[in-house]
């Protein structure tokens, strides 16, 4: 779209280089060419904007084969406007003088010129040809009809139209007949998928039967071993039993030896222990005796001097020996409470033995 100036009743024209601009005023042609600049009054003037580029048309129609079988084409048109001058006198492309906007729709004309001539010439050849057919050979085959129909097509000249380019990216069925047409070539994949399967499975079957064998065989080998390890350990066994046993009646002997040995040190040291205890008690026992006999004597030899001694004292001397003697042998007394009636007594007692004679 052409971008339009508004200046003091004047607009400015400036078109993309992609753009071909004619441009008419009072009737006569003042401007014609791609990318142009220029100043214009709309009251006078009349313009088209023509684009040169290359341009895509995707379409999308549907066909009946011979067979009596619903297809649809998808394709894809490369073209472009070799002479815009013709297509702009075959097609509308005048745009508003003020905004630039084209006052119709050249572009969808050319679009449905285009696919009807196109799906003119695929539904031609997809008529004479089978849905099997159409279905391997029929992307290639329309799209050479198509690419040949077209530049026969003495309308496109006509219109200043060329067209570059034919792509037909595919042809499908009805879905329903897709999936029956699909069905055969299922069948044998998944039979060839089941086949492989067995055949998997067949081998790893196989595989595990030698790996069975294998463990089987590595059992075996391993209980003779273990038959071998247990006979081993059992004469190991005897033969450490024999051993511990000699060890053991070795170290009963020594040990018999050792006690009868202890025994008899035991017995001659006691032996000795209780002679020495013996001749100790008696030379004790003597001297015991030998110090009693002294003993007994000095104290015969005392109590007779102090007899002999007492022999010749008073009775009152006596008496108050005998008093002090009794007063060192008596408990300690911290008081005594002596009563009337108890020291007259004792003083009657004292006055009558003071006065009785000898």
């Amino acid at each position: 779209m052409a971008d339009i100036t508004r200046r003091l009743g004047w607009r400015h024209l400036r078109a993309t280089p992609t753009a071909h601009v004619r441009h008419h005023r009072s009737g006569r042609l003042a401007h014609d060419g791609p990318g142009l600049s220029f100043w214009f009054r709309p009251l006078v003037a009349s313009l088209s904007e023509v684009p040169v580029d290359d341009r895509e048309l995707a379409m999308t129609f549907h066909a009946r084969t011979a067979d009596f079988q619903d297809v649809s084409v998808q394709a894809t048109l490369t073209y472009r406007i070799g002479d815009p001058a013709v297509a702009a006198e075959h097609l509308d492309f005048s745009v508003d003088p003020d905004t630039g906007v084209w006052r119709g729709s050249p572009l969808e004309q050319l679009a449905t010129l285009l696919t009807e001539s196109a799906q003119q010439h695929a539904l031609d050849v997809l008529a004479r040809t089978t849905l099997a057919e159409a279905l391997v050979d029929g992307v290639p085959a329309v799209r050479e009809r198509v690419a040949a129909g077209l530049g026969a097509e003495p309308r496109l000249p006509a219109t200043g139209i060329e067209v570059v380019a034919v792509r037909v990216m595919a042809l499908r069925p009805e879905p329903e007949v897709e999936r029956a047409l699909r069905t055969p070539a299922r069948e044998r994949i998944q039979q060839e998928a089941d086949r492989a399967t067995y055949e998997r499975r067949a081998v790893a079957v196989e595989r595990e039967r030698t790996i069975a064998e294998n463990e089987l065989a590595s059992q075996i080998e391993l209980a003779r071993r273990e038959e071998q390890l247990v006979e081993q350990r059992g004469a190991n066994s005897r033969r450490e039993a024999e051993e511990k046993a000699a060890a053991d009646a070795v170290r009963a002997r020594a040990e018999a030896d050792r006690t009868v040995r202890i025994a008899d040190a035991e017995a001659q040291r006691t032996e000795r222990l209780a002679q020495a205890e013996a001749d100790r008690a008696v030379r004790l026992a003597r001297a015991e005796a030998e110090v009693a006999q002294e003993l007994g004597r000095a104290r015969a030899e005392a109590q007779a001097a102090w007899l002999r001694v007492h022999d010749d004292v008073d009775v009152a001397t006596l008496r108050a020996l005998t008093g002090t003697r009794l007063a060192e042998n008596l408990p300690r007394i911290d008081s005594v409470t002596v009563t009337p009636d108890v020291l007259t007594g004792l003083l009657a007692k004292l006055g009558g033995t003071e006065g009785r004679p000898e």
